[in-house]
């Protein structure tokens, strides 16, 4: 049995990074992973503007008594002013172009005006307030690097230097099944020994929010043949095939058996709990196309945490992304102590009073502890815990 780091590296050995490509408008990139890097053909700002509504004056001419300016013109943003003359003070907004001849934007709150004269109450600094040309981005320079990821923070970036469209990785094409015959949809009334599908609407959800296109092959009935049938078909035309349940070694889990006979198993069962029965491997189509395997156990719980630290990584790189792909990492206190155990365990846990606390009940198929929960805490394999030793704390957000 592999252990969750050997399980990873092997993951992302086998992971091909897509290389079609789309061009898409700006509007229609959130999410997205850029195909190539974005090169800037104006500088941010283009010209020097003022960083406050103010008054724009020349600092030397403070120094000369009666450190008053007139008043010789107003200049929204937008506008054009024309140049200062000596002892001229010019009434100017944010973003606004500075004059000719200002070095100093002075604070409003730090001025009076008093029939068409300026008064200062102190001395402004040279270049206060001024933002100059480029200050945020050069003209040629790099804005935004291959594999980047468009978040909001990246739109608004590209929108400043006028770029209208993005050429952009495709969607990785996912097919998403779920095994099980005990298993009903939401809404249908629940028969003896049944359950409802929640992992089709949590693994849906989080292939989404990775930037993945999503086809739902629904349930499929715990029969090798009807299995066999379902995944060569959902490897036709997919980058990836993902089941929940069925990895086991039950009489009724037939997944393993339908994948080695449709292609090949190269990672089954690793020393992660929850999530033991995890596989991984490739199959081929029934138009004669292979897909990426991958198989989730099907304890709701195990399908998160193991689509959380195994899955992620393996989508991003085949996105050929860089940047947000990996949960934020922090150094917490444990709040709690633990024995020694054989497999890495990743707890539900809550941060209070700067100590991770986890949920109360950490069972493989309670739900409730991810909902409940800030992130997971990573209990290494073969090393007790005690209250206050820093583990590894995973948030959830992976925008932080």
């Amino acid at each position: 049995m592999q252990t969750v780091d050997q399980a990873l590296s092997q993951l992302l050995a086998t992971a091909r990074p897509l290389t079609e490509t789309e061009t898409v408008a700006l509007a229609a990139a959130h999410g997205r992973v850029l195909a190539a890097e974005v090169v800037s053909p104006i500088a941010v700002p283009g010209f020097d503007n003022s960083a406050m509504d103010g008054y724009a004056l020349h600092v030397p001419d403070f120094a000369v008594p009666p450190a008053v300016f007139q008043l010789t013109q107003r200049i929204a943003a937008g506008e054009t002013g024309s140049a200062l003359g000596a002892g001229e003070a010019a009434r100017i907004f944010t973003g606004a172009p500075i004059p000719a001849g200002t070095n100093a934007v002075a604070m409003q709150e730090d001025c009076t005006v008093v029939d068409g004269k300026v008064q200062l109450s102190q001395p402004p600094q040279q270049n206060q307030n001024i933002r100059r040309a480029g200050d945020d981005v050069r003209q040629s320079g790099i804005v935004l690097a291959r594999g980047a990821c468009l978040g909001a923070a990246q739109l608004g970036l590209l929108a400043s230097i006028g770029v209208a469209q993005v050429t952009v990785v495709r969607p990785l094409r996912v097919a998403l099944l779920s095994t099980g015959s005990e298993l009903v949809e939401p809404g249908q009334p629940l028969g003896a020994g049944q359950i409802y599908n929640s992992n089709r609407y949590l693994l849906a959800a989080m292939l989404r929010e990775a930037g993945c296109e999503v086809t739902d092959f629904g349930i499929v009935a715990d029969t090798l043949i009807a299995t066999q049938n379902t995944l060569q078909q959902a490897a036709a035309g997919h980058d990836i095939v993902m089941t929940s349940g069925g990895v086991s070694v039950g009489e009724e889990d037939h997944v393993k058996a339908a994948v080695e006979s449709l292609g090949q198993l190269d990672l089954w069962k690793i020393a992660i709990k929850p999530g033991k029965p995890f596989a991984q491997g490739r199959i081929r189509g029934a138009d004669g196309s292979e897909a990426d395997f991958i198989g989730l156990p099907g304890n709701p719980v195990s399908s998160f945490v193991t689509f959380f630290v195994l899955v992620r990584p393996f989508l991003a790189k085949r996105q050929g992304r860089i940047g947000a792909s990996e949960p934020a990492q922090l150094q917490v206190p444990a709040g709690f102590s633990r024995p020694a155990g054989a497999r890495r365990e990743y707890l539900r846990v809550r941060i209070e009073a700067g100590k991770l606390v986890p949920f109360g009940n950490q069972g493989s198929g309670v739900l409730t502890s991810v909902a409940a929960s800030d992130g997971l805490a990573v209990v290494p394999e073969n090393i007790p815990v005690a209250a206050g030793d820093l583990l590894t704390f995973l948030h959830y957000d992976l925008r932080l």
